[in-house]
């Protein structure tokens, strides 16, 4: 438990956005783990098994909740998200500023616009770090499916974050 529940928390945290949902998809993923134990046949590792418990069961939560997010960035939103801000990267040097948590707001938000689908994949792939191959099995997909989900969330993201990565004048 100690080994895996910050990335569960976190894997949670990320789908149900509430710190209590997600306290609540921990808890319940040691519970299955603890009753399902003897029904882990080793095909992935245990971590791999443990997030897919936890995806399910935040997914699940989600579905019972009827609270399937659905975020729509108003144009106020992108437009403050646009916004240089003083001292940031975006008016001067890259790596000074607020730039830092500016960015990851930004990408937060983005994600979170995603469809559960690939918001999922790319949380797996690209937050938590597994493989392809780990992801499928996780999230009971083909490795192929993976590979299309998270190109479509990487576009997504691209589009999303643009307005964010144009050009500092003087630079091409």
């Amino acid at each position: 438990m100690e080994k895996y529940s910050g990335r569960i928390y976190g894997l949670a945290l990320s789908l149900t956005r509430n710190e209590d949902d997600a306290e609540d998809v921990l808890q319940e993923t040691f519970l299955t783990v603890l009753r399902k134990l003897d029904t882990f046949e080793g095909r992935s590792s245990i971590y791999t098994w443990m997030h897919r418990i936890a995806a399910n069961i935040a997914l699940g939560k989600l579905r019972r909740q009827a609270a399937a997010p659905d975020v729509d960035i108003s144009t106020e939103d992108f437009q403050n998200l646009a916004a240089p801000l003083p001292g940031s990267w975006r008016t001067g040097d890259p790596f000074t500023g607020e730039s830092p948590e500016y960015l990851r707001e930004a990408i937060d938000k983005a994600a979170g616009s995603l469809p559960e689908n690939l918001r999922l994949v790319f949380l797996l792939r690209d937050v938590e770090g597994l493989s392809t191959r780990e992801t499928a099995a996780a999230l009971g997909i083909t490795p192929s499916n993976v590979k299309v989900r998270l190109m479509r969330a990487r576009i997504q993201l691209r589009n999303s974050l643009a307005h964010i990565y144009r050009p500092i004048e003087g630079q091409s």
